[in-house]
């Protein structure tokens, strides 16, 4: 008989569990069910904000959008240029997985509407209208 793992293992532990984790140093999000909703009550108030603006119920499309490190930095990777974009140094992150995943959320968003984003120059350059 196997021993049950606790259901909120991922979101209550450290989340680095498996040999290859430790090894790496950090967590590997594919290994949870990226279908379950995460909890809406740790949105952050510009993605509650944003979705507000937006019209959405749900923000399932950055469902797969987690925290990571980048040469030992937080960061969160945008597909968008395939990159990691670091966090701040100045940003605190909290102890809970989950928490440190609705900033990375918060962060692509903010990022990816600033004139910082490297799209904002392919678009001035290449758009025919």
């Amino acid at each position: 008989m196997t021993q049950d793992k606790d259901i909120d293992q991922y979101l209550t532990g450290d989340g680095v569990d498996t040999a290859r984790e430790k090894e790496i140093g950090q967590h590997i999000g594919y290994r949870y069910d990226v279908n379950l909703v995460p909890d809406y009550d740790r949105l952050t108030p510009f993605l509650r904000e944003y979705m507000e603006v937006m019209g959405w119920d749900d923000l399932n499309w950055l469902e797969d959008v987690h925290m990571g490190y980048e040469e030992s930095r937080p960061a969160v990777f945008d597909r968008n240029i395939n990159g990691w974009v670091t966090v701040p140094p100045d940003i605190t992150l909290p102890d809970n997985q989950q928490d440190r995943d609705m900033i990375a959320r918060e962060l692509l968003i903010r990022f990816q509407m600033s004139e910082r984003h490297p799209l904002v120059e392919l678009n001035k350059a290449y758009r025919k209208f």
